[in-house]
């Protein structure tokens, strides 16, 4: 009696433990739509890594859902909402970042009549039609985008605002495919996965410094954030994005994420 009574101890306990362990949350900040990175499908490079992480920390993968607007960070891991950020610069102000786990560019995507320019000293730029990013409630231009005002690129520049159907880098691209745009500058991971999906393919050409510019930066390391003073998570995903390295290098490159971490997958 008295070691039945013990075996059903052990089994209950083992069920509390086994409970618990699925009980772990891995709560992630995301935009809803905002290809390649994350969709709340599912379908973004963000949410593959995301899953990736949350297997391996034995936890369910939840999303808290919001544009990515002013105030993201303050509305959603400020408020206690989520855990991390999948993807953000490895200096981003308000979090606690990760090793950075890949480094990429703003690019120029070049349609038939731009290819092959990688400079904003290229003598073409004056009679193309460009595209650029607009970001921000105040609709200010990427770093890129200032380089093209501040030599001279005004009037035949065309901004697009992170409002509107679809990415703003999934319009642009699309402008270029149909002939209304010659040239776009776009964040690299968005501009690998929408060029990649044009037909034909268009060209990628990494953005070259403007000395004019050299305290903007054109590239940046990309990290996970998590809130300040968790460093228990920030070293336990350390160690996963160490440990699973070749999976997320594999994730990225099926995304057609441009790279200068990694000089092979960039060929300006």
């Amino acid at each position: 009696m008295f070691s039945a009574s013990r075996s059903a101890l052990l089994v209950i306990g083992l069920f509390c433990v086994a409970t618990a362990a699925l009980a772990r949350e891995l709560r992630v900040c995301a935009d809803p739509d905002n290809l390649p990175l994350s969709r709340d499908d599912g379908s973004g490079f963000e949410n593959r890594i995301a899953r990736l992480v949350a297997g391996e920390m034995d936890a369910e993968l939840r999303y808290e859902w919001l544009p990515l607007r002013r105030g993201f960070v303050r509305k959603t891991m400020g408020a206690g909402s989520c855990d991390v950020f999948i993807g953000v610069p490895k200096k981003f102000d308000g979090v606690l970042t990760t090793r950075a786990y890949y480094r990429s560019s703003y690019v120029f995507v070049n349609g038939a009549g731009a290819r092959g320019i990688d400079s904003f000293d290229d003598a073409r730029l004056a009679r193309l039609r460009i595209g650029v990013q607009l970001v921000g409630d105040d609709l200010a231009a990427t770093p890129a985008g200032h380089a093209l005002a501040m030599t001279g690129h005004v009037e035949n520049v065309r901004g697009f605002t992170i409002y509107g159907d679809g990415p703003a880098a999934q319009r642009m691209i699309g402008a270029i495919a149909k002939g209304t745009l010659d040239a776009a500058l776009v964040w690299g991971p968005q501009a690998g996965y929408f060029a990649a999906l044009a037909t034909p393919p268009l060209e990628l050409r990494v953005v070259g410094p403007l000395a004019r510019l050299a305290s903007v930066p054109f590239e940046f390391d990309i990290a996970m954030g998590v809130r300040p003073g968790d460093a228990a998570l920030r070293d336990e995903l350390d160690a996963i994005l160490e440990r699973r390295r070749n999976d997320i290098d594999a994730i990225l490159a099926e995304y057609s994420i441009p790279r200068t971490d990694v000089p092979h997958e960039v060929r300006p």
